[in-house]
């Protein structure tokens, strides 16, 4: 990829806490960064506006009313050298190998992949000098690293910035084409890799509270389409119109849908976890319940979270978190 060029993207809403720190670390990384702004309250945009003018031949903050905003800001740039480097406010990248990671993708390295992803902690305690949590693997990374030189155009029905629509794919790539760094290195080996602060309070406004996914908070069109998916499948199953029959069955697998989130099988664990320094202690997890195939569609586990299932996977884990604040 010649002239390719890093575009990083930063969606957040009322994240005063650590939203200096996500930006620090990421602006060596890009070569032109949105701040993306979504109605927040806190304190959060006068720390977007003051990168803004610190950086202003880099940076360009903008405020927005929907998430799927954010999307328009990336088409022009589908179908040229660029990666797409997409960030939210619970997500702390390490500065000191971002540099490195930098090298490696201009280079041309992973120009076949059309996304990387990275190796993640989310954090559940966090210390000046300690983050503990989960990793991924067996979690799912969420980094959210994109060629865009693999593809023609987006449009379409987008949720939010990559999420959603219809990505037109050139020849010779897809939307299986990825890099599964956080697969191939360990945390130690890692150049690209962060920390997520999922399960950490991140504004004064939402002090003790995992945030909803916003898969949870914008759910309405999702739901539509796995409406009708599943009624198109039941349908070919047992040859009869099922939109004719009371819609009981299917409301009840919606919203087991909507709580479960993912097609993946869990194992029923619970633990508990003692509060480390500068973190309030937390109550133990609720139970996560086996959920095996399409089952989950028709049996909602009420104590159960999105965050919970898809981040707290396997053995929960420390690491040094020293050098992801040393510019704080």
């Amino acid at each position: 990829m010649n002239d390719s060029q890093i575009i990083g993207i930063l969606l957040v809403q009322n994240e005063e806490c650590y939203v200096k720190q996500v930006i620090d670390n990421i602006i060596p990384f890009c070569d032109r960064l949105f701040l993306v702004d979504h109605e927040s309250q806190d304190g959060t945009l006068p720390i977007l506006e003051n990168f803004q003018k610190k950086y202003p031949e880099k940076i360009s903050l903008h405020q927005i009313h929907h998430p799927r905003e954010s999307h328009d800001l990336l088409k022009p740039f589908a179908g040229t050298a660029s990666w797409i480097f997409a960030v939210d406010g619970d997500e702390i990248y390490d500065p000191e190998r971002l540099p490195v990671f930098r090298t490696r993708l201009l280079s041309g390295e992973f120009d076949d992949a059309w996304m990387i992803l990275g190796n993640v902690l989310h954090v559940e305690e966090l210390s000046e000098t300690i983050a503990s949590g989960y990793m991924a693997p067996p979690s799912r990374s969420i980094t959210k690293l994109y060629n865009f030189s693999a593809i023609e155009s987006w449009h379409g029905d987008t949720l939010e910035r990559l999420h959603g629509g219809n990505p037109v794919f050139r020849p010779g790539f897809h939307e299986q084409k990825k890099r599964k760094l956080f697969v191939e290195n360990t945390w130690e080996e890692a150049s690209f890799r962060c920390l997520h602060l999922c399960f950490i309070s991140r504004s004064h406004l939402i002090l003790n509270k995992i945030r909803k996914n916003i898969m949870e908070i914008y759910p309405n069109r999702r739901t539509t389409r796995i409406r009708n998916r599943i009624t198109t499948l039941l349908t070919r199953i047992f040859h009869t119109d099922l939109l004719r029959r009371p819609r009981s069955l299917m409301d009840a697998a919606l919203s087991s849908k909507s709580s479960s989130g993912s097609m993946d099988s869990y194992s029923r664990r619970q633990t508990s976890s003692l509060a480390l320094p500068h973190q309030p202690s937390r109550p133990p997890r609720h139970d996560q319940y086996e959920i095996s195939g399409l089952t989950h569609l028709f049996k909602k586990s009420e104590n159960s979270s999105w965050k919970h299932q898809h981040y707290a996977r396997g053995v929960r884990t420390s690491v040094s978190s020293q050098g992801f604040f040393k510019n704080s």
